[in-house]
């Protein structure tokens, strides 16, 4: 069909996209055929806490190592951006060890979330003491409590089961996950198969017996990682994205103006149809208090939580006694400075064959900053002392790397989804305005890149 001559031509729409983590990227990418799209970036470096070293002979992540696989986007953006099956790899082994009482236990496999579906299962792996166990055992006894709106997961699972299972299973893996605290984080946002679980039954034990039994039939792993290094993902989202990313430009204004939107970067302006915010909390807070100070102030309102990575080089024979399975979740009860080790060189068959020992630890938690108040050498120390303890390791680390992620963990604490709630619905009267991010919902890549799909998708409909 041919165009008469002298026809208009509609102009492709110009779109900001503000923050380079793999949010802003992945929606950059969806959307580089259909609009002229920048990305805008204020650091030096792309893919936010996602970040690979070289540490040793091997690539290392120090940020996430892995995204989630039975939630189908981040598996589909690594193949759309051409990572075949030699590239994803699936861990060699699930079996997580606690910390407990300068033990490890076996993390008792029949559990979501570390609540349980088989208290027979808590009752082998030694974790809960007598008292314990006859207090759990008593949940499908008891009656429904009717509650309306959010509860935090200490409420909501220690109602059930007891404090002690919060303690000692459910709140190492929260700390591993958002670095919060059980008492604080919303049931609804956090632990959605809990949260779902409760609604569903009268018992929480039998309404997650129920959901396992319903997913027993998927045999895909749970998790995939990049061989080389999730950063990986990055450097081909920003090799097809090429000049549309502008590294060291933070923007520091927004203003919406009759016929489009003005972007302030580096003291000049730039003019765009449509604004992509993906930025943490903080800063989105800042830019939208002119535009929507509704939506800032809610923003405002989300806490954050420093945590650190930790990762070490052992020599292999020193690792003999390092137990079978991907690592060990340290209740904050016991006092440690470590939350979390991944034993990397044991949980990712790439890892498994190399002539040294690999593993990363986790450190910080939203109300105890203070191993990330250590200089680097004193951390390292620490963590070093706490993971020869814990695992046997009969040597020191040969060396080692430190990651701080300063308010890199969002909370989300009860109320966060009616928060969302609020944020999104304030800004509907912003036209060509759209808003991303772990603030909102949810941490991870697989989270990460649904977002970026929902963003691209939103930009299309206006």
């Amino acid at each position: 069909m041919s165009v008469p001559s002298g026809a208009p031509t509609r102009r492709r729409p110009r779109v900001a996209v503000v923050g380079g983590g793999v949010t802003g990227l992945a929606t950059a990418w969806h959307l580089r055929d259909e609009a002229d799209v920048t990305v805008f970036e204020a650091s030096a470096r792309l893919g936010g806490e996602i970040h690979t070293i070289r540490l040793g002979d091997a690539p290392m992540d120090v940020g996430a190592d892995a995204f989630l696989a039975r939630h189908p986007e981040a598996e589909r953006l690594a193949r759309s951006l051409g990572f075949g099956d030699e590239d994803l790899v699936a861990p060699a082994t699930g079996q997580v060890h606690l910390w407990i009482r300068g033990r490890l236990r076996p993390l008792p496999t029949a559990t979501v979330f570390g609540v349980p579906t088989s208290l027979r299962a808590v009752a082998r792996s030694g974790v809960l003491g007598p008292a314990s166990l006859v207090r759990a055992a008593a949940e499908p006894l008891l009656p429904r409590r009717r509650t309306i709106g959010d509860r935090s997961v200490a409420d909501l699972v220690g109602e059930r089961f007891g404090g002690a299972v919060v303690d000692a299973l459910v709140e190492p893996l929260l700390g591993g996950v958002y670095a919060g605290r059980a008492d604080r984080l919303s049931a609804e946002a956090t632990v959605p198969a809990v949260w779902n679980a409760a609604g569903a039954r009268r018992s929480l034990l039998r309404g997650l017996r129920a959901q396992r039994a319903s997913a027993a039939a998927d045999d895909r792993p749970v998790f995939l990682t990049v061989r080389g290094g999730m950063a990986r993902v990055v450097g081909r989202l920003r090799d097809d994205l090429g000049e549309r990313v502008r590294l060291t430009s933070p923007v520091g204004a927004i203003r919406r103006e009759p016929d489009g939107w003005r972007i302030e970067v580096d003291g000049r302006e730039v003019v765009a149809d449509h604004v992509v915010l993906c930025v943490p909390a903080a800063v989105a807070a800042r830019l939208l208090v002119d535009v929507c100070d509704d939506a800032a102030r809610e923003l405002a309102g989300i806490a954050t939580a420093s945590v650190g990575v930790v990762a070490l080089v052992y020599d292999r024979d020193d690792a003999a006694a390092v137990p079978a399975g991907s690592g060990l979740l340290v209740p904050r009860s016991e006092g440690r400075v470590i939350k979390a080790v991944t034993f990397s060189s044991r949980k990712w068959p790439h890892h498994a064959d190399r002539p040294q020992f690999l593993l990363r630890a986790s450190v910080g938690r939203v109300d105890d900053t203070s191993a990330l108040e250590l200089d680097d050498a004193e951390l390292v120390d620490r963590v070093d002392r706490e993971v020869r303890e814990a695992t046997g390791m009969r040597g020191p680390a040969r060396a080692w790397f430190v990651q701080r992620w300063p308010d890199a963990l969002p909370q989300y604490e009860v109320g966060h989804r009616a928060r969302v709630d609020r944020i999104r619905h304030a800004l509907t009267s912003v036209d060509g305005l759209h808003l991303g991010g772990a603030a909102l919902d949810g941490l991870g890549i697989a989270a990460r890149a649904k977002d970026a799909e929902r963003l691209a998708a939103a930009v299309r409909r206006r």
